[in-house]
């Protein structure tokens, strides 16, 4: 039997993995539930024993929300180390199945641009198609940058850049560069005017981003996986952050490293062909994507209508409301991506992402979309959501705890005459309990990626060693316990200035291993050292035993502008990296690309392109055209009669199939 073959998912499997999604979601929404509910009775019973005032009330279904939230990730972390501990899931699409095939189809390899660093998007693309140029099926795939550059210098720099770089790999008629003349739909958009000129000439696409770097091998399991497995409209690879020397990035990357790969299992567990899509180190097939998924205008104005900004899980949902699956695979090596170098560029990020999430509140209603991916984009919203919800039920604790302090235990309740008082009543094993649960909860998914790597020797020695690994998890969780509280008051005031129809201004990102002074991180998060001072004064004053154990979050306030300023030095990360600490196997033993693209970006630094006037050059050569229709209509939402209608035809199908007579085994 050919091997190949073999590991090819088979119909009979596809069928099963179909009856078999139903089984693992319900055990895995139902043990989250069911988690988030014990937890959630025991803090009402802690809260319940003097009775429930109103306020008590809020805060319990504030905590349901949030517990629920952590639930969720602490299952699918134990999906993922289960899965990873056995060696893989055989229901999910696995890299593997490639080995072997043919790639029978065209790739676009795509890197959309906007105003970024030429000498850092050559060097990357260099990286990209000299590990390409290694693969007996490289002539199956084209590169095309498409730059939706404004700044007239970088565009200029950037074309000499890509110039000098299809000079230098002899890739004439390979890679092309186009640039727009209008920014119409951003990087959506981008995407889509490149579909309706050259989308015909291609049956697949693998959409990069400015800073994503990919393995020749990557790029061609990715189209051997389309091409093996018609049903499929996206896959999606699960990209490791890399190459930042920051404090602050190597704790991200650290942290990715060691949880990743065992979340994107965990992932994929449950998600199985209704997976999300990133926007970018992953393949699309063209002719359904433009059919199904160009983007329309959302109703009302920005920031929470008009242009879609947040694109990637709308266009998973679009390409799945089409009849086509979507996969993660997180199996699928050779992927990389790079991280923001400081709190304060990873916040502006974060704030752009709000905003694009928060849209997704007005698409979750949207006929046609499967169940899951509506579940995705509230989780999307809730990613930031969550941060005001733990706000409030930090603010409610506080003054629930400050005012039992003050009026102190009501032995005879105001307006009843008894002969017998009522006595205090304390709950401190519930509170244990629960304090222990919480921590688990929070803490076992980071012990058990410790434990994956821990059990392999390869991993064991690309961290370090036992004892550095163990080390630099200590580091890496004081760090994050720091840094939770000033990203709540960020996100936080992300989705107040967001509901508030404050839009955000869509800019480059910073890259690069930029520092942050100390001047600029007091600006930054003067409010929340503000904040610190004021919550932890008042605590000081009304209940001052309760003042140990919100430290944490005052904590981290007081002393967010430090942390930011230190961790964001590049000195400090190299400096811990000298002494074995937060390193990953990628910093011991760089995998081709990422040494290739070392080399690039040292000579950009060398010798940088030299910006020569337009007009003296000929313009550089574009492929013919081949276009492809990609045209979006208004959006459709549900409206009362029709749900009603779809629920009687759902009820009718259901009570049809259960009297369905069996089919007897000697009728042909």
């Amino acid at each position: 039997m050919d091997r190949s073959a073999s590991n090819l998912r088979t119909p009979a499997i596809i069928s099963g993995t179909k009856r078999g999604g139903r089984l693992r979601r319900v055990v895995f929404f139902g043990l989250t539930l069911l988690t988030s509910g014990l937890a959630t009775l025991t803090f009402e019973d802690i809260l319940s024993t003097d009775g429930l005032a109103p306020l008590e009330a809020v805060a319990i279904v504030l905590f349901f929300v949030l517990f629920t939230w952590i639930a969720g990730a602490f299952w699918t972390a134990v999906a993922g180390f289960l899965i990873r501990l056995r060696g893989g899931d055989g229901r999910v699409i696995r890299a593997s199945e490639a080995e072997g095939l043919a790639v029978t189809s065209r790739v676009a390899v795509a890197m959309p641009v906007y105003n970024e660093d030429p000498a850092r998007v050559t060097a990357g693309l260099e990286a990209v198609w000299r590990s390409l140029a290694a693969e007996p099926e490289q002539a199956a795939f084209d590169l095309f940058i498409l730059s939706d550059t404004r700044k007239a210098d970088i565009a200029a720099r950037e074309e000499m850049a890509v110039r000098e770089l299809i000079a230098r790999l002899g890739a004439a008629g390979r890679i092309f560069y186009r640039r727009r003349a209008e920014n119409l739909g951003r990087k959506a958009g981008n995407i889509a005017e490149f579909v309706r000129r050259w989308g015909g000439a291609y049956e697949h696409m693998i959409v990069l981003d400015a800073d994503s770097v990919m393995s020749g091998r990557a790029l061609v399991t990715l189209a051997r996986l389309m091409d093996a497995h018609p049903q499929v409209g996206i896959i999606q690879t699960a990209p490791l952050p890399v190459g930042r020397d920051t404090l602050f990035a190597r704790m991200v990357q650290f942290a990715a490293r060691l949880n990743g790969p065992m979340l994107s299992s965990g992932l994929a567990f449950w998600q199985l062909g209704e997976a999300n899509y990133w926007g970018h180190n992953a393949i699309l097939r063209i002719a359904p994507f433009a059919r199904a998924c160009a983007l329309p205008k959302l109703p009302g104005a920005a920031p929470l209508g008009g242009e879609i900004l947040s694109h990637d899980f709308v266009e998973a949902a679009f390409m799945r409301r089409a009849g086509y699956e979507v996969w993660l695979v997180p199996d699928l090596e050779g992927s990389w991506e790079e991280v923001p170098s400081n709190i304060i560029d990873f916040a502006a990020r974060d704030r752009r992402w709000a905003q694009g999430n928060l849209q997704h509140c007005s698409v979750m209603p949207m006929r046609g979309l499967h169940w899951l991916n509506r579940l995705h984009m509230l989780t999307g919203v809730l990613s930031y959501a969550t941060s005001p919800i733990w706000m409030a039920v930090l603010v409610v604790s506080s003054i629930l705890t400050c005012r039992a302090a003050l009026e102190g235990h009501q032995y005879f309740q105001q307006g009843l005459y008894s002969l017998f008082p009522k006595w205090p009543e304390y709950r401190d094993g519930e509170i244990d309990v629960l304090l222990a649960g919480t921590v688990v909860v929070l803490l076992l998914p980071k012990l058990l990626g410790a434990t994956l790597a821990l059990s392999t020797a390869r991993l064991r020695r690309g961290f370090g060693g036992a004892l550095r690994l163990g080390a630099s998890l200590v580091l890496e969780q004081l760090f994050s316990i720091l840094l939770a509280p000033p990203m709540m008051v960020f996100h936080s005031t992300f989705v107040v200035t967001t509901l508030a129809g404050h839009p955000v201004v869509w800019n480059a990102q910073e890259r690069g291993d930029r520092g942050v002074t100390l001047g600029e991180a007091l600006v930054r998060h003067k409010w929340h050292v503000l904040l610190g001072i004021a919550w932890g004064a008042a605590i000081l004053a009304m209940a001052p035993k309760f003042i140990w154990w919100m430290m944490p979050v005052i904590g981290g306030l007081l002393l967010s502008a430090p942390l930011t300023a230190i961790s964001s030095r590049a000195s400090v990360g190299r400096f811990l990296r000298r002494c074995g600490l937060l390193l990953t196997p990628e910093e011991l033993s760089p995998p081709r690309e990422l040494a290739l693209l070392e080399q690039a970006c040292a000579h950009e630094a060398v010798a940088p392109p030299a910006p020569v006037a337009g007009a003296s050059l000929a313009p550089l050569a574009l492929p013919a055209p081949s276009p492809l229709a990609m045209e979006a209509g208004p959006p459709l939402y549900f409206s009362m009669r029709g749900s009603l209608s779809a629920l009687r035809l759902a009820l009718q199908a259901w009570w049809a199939g259960t009297r369905r007579e069996p089919i007897s085994s000697n009728r042909v």
